[in-house]
Formats: C-alpha cells, sequence, structure tokens
C-alpha cells in the first residue's frame, strides 16, 4: 500500500510542476503584451530587451507596446525552443526506452515536432523578413528544457542518467506537452495568420491526446490511479 501511494504521489509531481509552469507562463505572457519584449531582457536580451529585432519595442501599438501582429512573432520564438526540448528528449527515448510503445511515441514526437519548427521558421521569415532568433536550449535562456521557465519539471541531464527511463521519460513529458498545449491555447485567440492558428490547433489536439496516452501506460505499467 505505501509502495502504492508512492507512486501516486511521483506521479502527481510532474502535474504540480506543470500547474506552476502555466501560471508562470500566463504571467509572462501577459506582462509581454502589456509592456512589450523590452520585459524579457531578464531572459537574455540584456537591458534593452529585444528592440534591436525587428518588429520588437514598438509597432501599432507604439513603443513599449506590443501590437496584436506581434502576438504570432512571439509565439513561435518562444514554441521552437520548447518544441527543441521535447526532440532532444523524444531523441534519448529512441535509444534507452525499453518498451516499443515509448519508442514509437518518441518518434512521431520527434518527427512532427521537427516539421513543426521547420514550418514556423519558413513562416517567420516570410513574415517579419529575417530568422527566428536563437533564443534556445544552447542559450541557456531557451523554455525547451525548462531553463527560462520555473516549474517545468524537465531535465534532460535526469533523464539520460534515469535508472527507469521509460517512467521518467513519462514523468518529463506530461508537463512539458501540457506547456505546450497551454501556450498553443493562449495564443491561438490573438494569432493573426491563419496558417498559424491552424497549427496552434493541431498542437493542442495532438499532444493532449498523447497526454492522455501516456497517462494511461504510467497507470498500466507503473501503478496508481494517476489521479
Amino acid at each position: 500500500m505505501a509502495n502504492i501511494d508512492q507512486r501516486r504521489s511521483n506521479f502527481k509531481r510532474p502535474a504540480l510542476l506543470a500547474v506552476t509552469a502555466l501560471g508562470a507562463f500566463t504571467l509572462t505572457l501577459s506582462g509581454c503584451m502589456s509592456q512589450g519584449w523590452g520585459g524579457w531582457g531578464m531572459h537574455g536580451y540584456g537591458n534593452g530587451g529585444a528592440a534591436g529585432m525587428p518588429g520588437y519595442g514598438s509597432g501599432a501599438a507604439g513603443p513599449g507596446q506590443i501590437g496584436m501582429g506581434y502576438s504570432d512573432q512571439q509565439f513561435i520564438v518562444m514554441m521552437i525552443p520548447h518544441h527543441d526540448g521535447a526532440i532532444a528528449m523524444a531523441d534519448l527515448a529512441l535509444t534507452r526506452a525499453q518498451r516499443p510503445e515509448v519508442k514509437e511515441l518518441a518518434k512521431s514526437i520527434k518527427a512532427s515536432q521537427t516539421r513543426e519548427n521547420a514550418q514556423m521558421r519558413t513562416w517567420y521569415r516570410q513574415w517579419f523578413g529575417t530568422d527566428v532568433p536563437a533564443w534556445g536550449i544552447g542559450s541557456g535562456h531557451g523554455m525547451g528544457m525548462g531553463q527560462g521557465m520555473p516549474g517545468m519539471g524537465t531535465s534532460l541531464e535526469a533523464l539520460k542518467n534515469a535508472p527507469d527511463f521509460d517512467r521518467t521519460f513519462i514523468e518529463q513529458m506530461i508537463p512539458h506537452h501540457r506547456m505546450g498545449v497551454m501556450m498553443a491555447s493562449h495564443a491561438e485567440g490573438n494569432t493573426r495568420h491563419p496558417q498559424l492558428r491552424e497549427l496552434e490547433a493541431a498542437m493542442v489536439r495532438v499532444q493532449s491526446q498523447e497526454i492522455e496516452q501516456m497517462a494511461r501506460w504510467y497507470r498500466q505499467w507503473f501503478g496508481g490511479s494517476g489521479s
């Protein structure tokens, strides 16, 4: 009985981390929408924020404000490194996962999110006239593995060294996906480009399905109700 209780506690922990992350993201995104990208200076752009990047720090809403048209720009800059985090985790699963179901899921995540990243980069160049700025895992300021947001609950190093890879992979990927779903859901209402809005809806649908699948596997393989 004690082991089951412990397993339940372990499964709940990533969910709690995800809730923390969702709250942090909502507050941060709201701050960006009202204050402009300058508020992100602490996350790697320096005191000037992203003022040196085309389209940031000024626009339809005036200096220091972020216009509705720039929410698409902001979403792409944040979602690509988040996808990069899932892709890195999936790469590990392709070699370390014990169960074929986990490997198949990892293959699907890597394929879909690599394709989505390529599409978002293409749109960014078409719509905003420049490449997506580097703000990812390598910079230490991205959201891919929780480096730029508190409470992401994901750590590539911990996953590499996990004694039970499949279990740790699920415990990390579920909150990571929940953050992705929240980001896409939040952005849909402000998205100007219908192509991007369709992609955001697909992200919500696919990643929600993957969360449900991983939750079922967790209950089946590791015990506990998962509630």
